[in-house]
């Protein structure tokens, strides 16, 4: 039985649950059972964890001028946000946790992260070529979808670092120019890798 229509011609997902609803409302929960089996199955995703260096990520980072690839909105150098929290804890506040209601929301918005295009628990490769840069705020609503399944666009094109560097470099002169702030571990990993990207590394 179908709701709405015949159902060698309503092909949405929606219409799947109607025909199941249908199925449990004429108490027959088999044949309910049935319908999501053949034509919406069950697939459990596994939550694939990753974990990327610091060089893994800001090498992407670079490769995609700093730019979030699905909206195409500028990002700035983690190490970046991180020292101006530092200097001005109380107008652009950051926790460890990323709690939202004690962390700037620029964090989520402006942070970049690495991305599968092609979720890994969906059949994606866990290499560069399926890797872009993208805010928090994206990564976390991309989640394990597709990008078919959320109606988003194939990504942008990358920039170029040479254009925009997410703040790379301020935080470098910046760490030049304060060698404490290197006695943090985090500052001190970001300014190690992100020093064999400058053009001029030496004055580092």
């Amino acid at each position: 039985m179908t709701m709405g229509g015949d159902s060698s011609t309503i092909t949405s997902k929606a219409a799947v649950l109607a025909d199941v609803c249908a199925a449990l409302s004429d108490n027959k929960p088999n044949d309910a059972a049935g319908i999501l089996r053949d034509r919406y199955p069950f697939v459990p995703l596994a939550n694939v964890g990753r974990s990327y260096t610091i060089r893994q990520a800001l090498d992407v980072f670079i490769r995609d001028g700093f730019i979030d690839r699905y909206s195409g909105e500028r990002l700035i150098c983690p190490a970046t946000l991180r020292l101006i929290s530092k200097r001005l804890p109380e107008a652009f506040p950051f926790h460890a946790n990323w709690r939202t209601d004690a962390s700037h929301f620029g964090y989520w918005e402006l942070c970049p992260t690495v991305d599968h295009v092609m979720p890994v628990s969906r059949g994606g490769t866990d290499d560069e070529s399926n890797w872009v840069t993208t805010s928090m705020v994206r990564n976390a609503a991309k989640s394990n979808f597709t990008l078919d399944e959320l109606g988003w666009p194939p990504p942008k094109r990358p920039g170029k670092y040479s254009d925009w560097d997410g703040l790379t470099g301020w935080f470098l002169a910046q760490a030049a120019a304060d060698r404490a702030i290197l006695n943090d571990h985090y500052m001190r990993a970001w300014f190690s890798a992100a020093r064999e990207h400058s053009t001029n590394p030496n004055v580092f």
